[in-house]
């Protein structure tokens, strides 16, 4: 993975270069030093700075190769932004560091080669403020505290599986940082709201905890340190709590993940946000630099849900939701009644009798539950992310596909409407 640093010259760009140098050395990387020329100047006027920026490229990388960095340079013209990106691709780099907008540029750089670079480049970009961090990682006198922008989404998987590879060349100390808007995710999980409108009842706090604590497990593999947490509830713009959040932890680095989003939707990007409003160093991943292949982490099944209306063909996913959990877990066995019932516990036991007779081997613990509600997917949905379930599991009707029966219904709209993996079994042929 070739690193690629981006100058042109300033003080913030040789802390950028810096900073590129001692992560080069760190990963045992090569690192390539690029400046670009604007393509719109005359002749004799490009000629003579090309001779310049040439010596200036040298120089500064003679400097940086005494930090112990494997440097070559390369002095482009045309567009910055179009080149670096056609640059990164063809020499297959795996990082792109410059330096971040000053509080000079218009806009805070809106528009600018930083702002265009964050939604063209496929790999990361790394917005640089101070070197020193780095400096005192590589030299292994103190951690690299980093901050993880937590959110729903697969650019922060991308965002979490890049720092993941990261962690393996050295101490780095992991704070996860979650904002949410209290109401939205009061209806997403299906718990009451509160009176006030922003309060954050012990409920709802738990069960965002266990979903951070999922979402960032594959951190903590291989024996590295556990990540912390920090939860906020927020109003508005996402960036900003999470930019003061992280300096609030004395961050050295925030690693956020990308949808690359253009023009007027970027308004509500985070990644857009923070790099040019964060007092600290940051790396944007877009999903196109999501790892693959060799690189992927095989997720580790610790919960599933399996509903059920006590039909013959929905009780045929009871069983297959406990093989899902071979290493231990946790199964939610559910059905859901239209009404708050009496029948309640005698409901639990009819669900008990349908538990495999293996059910708790293995270490699994087995969670018997009544749900109340009309309308059976949305219910099952909602408890689903309340309970943070790593997949769903159902029985359906029919031979061909989901046919319009209540579960062969609900399996559909659960399927259409889950963005967690949702496993259907139908019944056999004949």
């Amino acid at each position: 993975m070739t690193i690629l640093c981006a100058t042109h010259f300033s003080d913030a760009a040789q802390r950028a270069a810096t900073a590129a140098a001692q992560l080069a050395r760190k990963l045992d990387e090569p690192l390539f030093l690029v400046h670009v020329l604007p393509d719109n100047l005359s002749r004799a006027v490009r000629q003579a700075l090309q001779e310049t920026m040439q010596s200036a490229l040298s120089d500064e990388a003679r400097r940086i190769e005494k930090l112990g960095a494997r440097t070559s340079f390369q002095l482009l013209t045309g567009e910055p932004a179009e080149q670096l990106a056609r640059f990164a691709k063809e020499k297959g780099a795996g990082l792109v560091v410059t330096a971040g907008p000053t509080s000079a540029s218009p806009f805070l750089g809106v528009g600018g080669t930083v702002d265009r670079l964050a939604t063209t480049l496929p790999v990361p970009l790394m917005v640089v403020r101070e070197a020193e961090s780095f400096e005192a990682w590589v030299k292994g006198t103190r951690p690299l505290k980093v901050m993880l922008g937590v959110d729903r989404s697969l650019p922060f998987e991308a965002a979490r599986d890049w720092l993941r590879g990261l962690r393996r060349y050295g101490d780095v100390e992991v704070v996860a940082g979650r904002i949410f808007w209290p109401h939205e995710e009061y209806f997403r999980m299906g718990l009451e709201h509160p009176t006030f409108y922003q309060e954050v009842t012990p409920e709802l706090l738990s069960a965002l905890e266990q979903e951070v604590r999922t979402q960032v497990t594959p951190l903590e593999t291989q024996g590295l340190p556990p990540v912390r947490m920090r939860l906020e509830a927020g109003v508005g713009r996402i960036a900003d709590h999470l930019v003061a959040l992280a300096a609030d932890e004395k961050a050295d680095l925030l690693v956020v993940g990308s949808h690359q989003r253009k023009g007027l939707s970027k308004m509500g990007s985070v990644s857009h946000h923070a790099l040019r409003l964060a007092a600290m160093s940051v790396v944007s991943v877009p999903l196109a630099g999501a790892a693959r292949g060799s690189e992927v982490a095989v997720p580790t099944l610790r919960s599933v849900l399996v509903a059920t209306d006590f039909s013959e063909a929905a009780n045929r996913a009871i069983p297959y939701a406990f093989s899902l959990l071979p290493n231990g877990g946790t199964v939610y066995l559910v059905t859901v009644a239209k009404h708050a019932t009496e029948q309640a516990q005698e409901l639990r036991s009819r669900l008990r009798q349908l538990l495999p007779k293996d059910a708790d081997a293995q270490g699994r613990e087995v969670r018997v539950m009544v749900l109340t509600g009309h309308d059976v997917a949305p219910v099952l949905l909602k408890v689903a992310e309340r309970l943070c379930v790593d997949v769903i599991c159902l029985g359906t009707h029919g031979h061909s596909g989901l046919k319009k029966t209540v579960m062969g219904t609900v399996a559909k709209e659960v399927m259409s409407h889950s963005d967690r993996p949702v496993m259907v079994i139908r019944p056999p042929e004949g």
